[in-house]
């Protein structure tokens, strides 16, 4: 037996979600439809982040394990070719340590937000970031970032339905930078609660529109309850963009 380590891109906007749910096609199950034509075996799909519906990933990571031997690159192309119809690609594939879990052997994950921040709609970027056609402040909005950074109780960012056994995470990283007329806002973690980036996110355009203040993201923070922070802001601008692992 092999287990494989895959490293993938995808559009979350086809897809319900990472896990296999009954509403409609997930991530999980494109790919293990794929590896069982490509093999002919049942496989199970273990993903380093369970994105939900919307979603995108340029550095999602996942592993499964196959008892048939095959070279990575026929791994990696095979699989390729049966997700033609998909909205995924496998970037690379390689044989790991069998002890090796794609969601618990990992050791940091990085996300990123985008905001495009002009008046008119989006064309080319509808559905793969998040359209603000009022101005946004982002300098207001890194100066509120830096009170979320280090260990916290996120409580305030948590979704209602998060499964995390402790609403404390450590924010290695938060950061708020403006190109031109896209705004992007970088985050790191071991691992994250349930919606807190889109949660973030949402309560810093707050600050960048003037309704609040940077000091006011300490405050949601401190209150310890999800109703003194801002709104979730959409899926479609977020991307799981790396999982690393020792």
């Amino acid at each position: 037996m092999t287990r494989w380590k895959l490293v993938l891109e995808y559009d979350g906007g086809a897809f319900v979600g990472w896990q296999r749910q009954n509403n409609g096609p997930s991530v999980q199950q494109a790919l293990e439809e794929a590896i069982h034509r490509l093999s002919g075996e049942r496989a199970e799909v273990q993903g380093a982040g369970r994105t939900d519906s919307g979603v995108h990933a340029t550095g999602q990571v996942a592993h499964f394990d196959l008892d048939k031997a095959f070279e990575a690159d026929t791994v990696r192309d095979a699989l390729n070719a049966h997700l033609r119809a998909e909205a995924v690609a496998v970037l690379s594939a390689e044989p790991v340590a069998e002890d090796f879990h794609a969601r618990f052997s990992a050791t940091g994950r990085a996300y990123l937000y985008r905001i495009v921040n002009r008046r008119p709609p989006l064309v080319l970027e509808a559905g793969r970031a998040w359209w603000a056609p009022v101005p946004l402040d982002a300098a207001a909005m890194a100066a509120g970032a830096k009170h979320l950074r280090g260990k916290h109780d996120f409580t305030s960012f948590r979704a209602s339905e998060c499964q995390a056994n402790s609403p404390v995470k450590t924010l290695d990283h938060l950061m708020v930078t403006r190109r031109g007329e896209h705004i992007e806002i970088e985050a790191r973690a071991r691992s994250f609660l349930h919606h807190q980036v889109r949660n973030i996110v949402g309560t810093l355009k707050l600050v960048g529109q003037g309704k609040w203040l940077p000091e006011d993201v300490r405050h949601a923070l401190a209150a310890r309850d999800r109703r003194a922070a801002g709104p979730t802001a959409p899926a479609d601008g977020l991307y799981l963009t790396e999982v690393t692992y020792d």
